[in-house]
């Protein structure tokens, strides 16, 4: 069922104009920026999106607290969190442009997460693309962020094969 929905949210994506790409975009980062303003973190967890992601890039350079970004350990099944640094950033793992040096924050000194997604459910179950690195990273001792995943409008789901493993979101914002 989990390879039947990537598939089909795959094609679904692949079949948006360029105009309801940006237009959904434009409309999730307003209103993600609204909620991180109102929760004013002191570190905020973002990522940088794949072609098929929401672009959430304008968040980035947006707010005034610490910016982290994820980098995929290039062995095992590791991701950390790194300081966002717009000249430091280099191709990594899966074609991901990723932070390079540093130390890896803290997991429990991030405030807010905002996590990408395959597909969610209005009340924050969560469908990854199978690695499981949110999954992990979420699960660590210590994590406590308020996580709001992202997506398109076609990626929510009134149900999603879930397993105990699977970690939920606290809010979904879809364009």
């Amino acid at each position: 069922m989990k390879i039947g929905i990537r598939r089909e949210v795959k094609i679904r994506t692949s079949a948006m104009t360029a105009e309801e790409f940006a237009l959904q975009s434009g409309a999730v980062c307003s209103s993600v920026g609204c909620v991180i303003e109102a929760l004013s973190p002191s570190v905020l967890a973002l990522f940088l999106p794949l072609s098929d992601e929401v672009d959430i890039s304008p968040l980035l350079n947006r707010f005034s607290c610490r910016i982290v970004v994820p980098r995929v350990a290039e062995s095992g099944f590791d991701m950390n969190f790194y300081d966002y640094s717009a000249d430091n950033m280099e191709v990594g793992a899966y074609g991901i442009v990723e932070p390079q040096g540093g130390e890896p924050c803290r997991v429990s000194d991030i405030d807010v997460m905002i996590v990408p997604g395959v597909a969610f459910t209005p009340d924050g179950a969560r469908l990854g693309r199978g690695k499981g690195y949110y999954d992990r990273y979420m699960s660590q001792q210590g994590f406590r962020a308020y996580k709001i995943g992202v997506c398109f409008a076609h990626q929510i789901y009134d149900e999603l094969p879930v397993e105990p493993h699977d970690c939920c979101v606290d809010r979904v914002i879809c364009g």
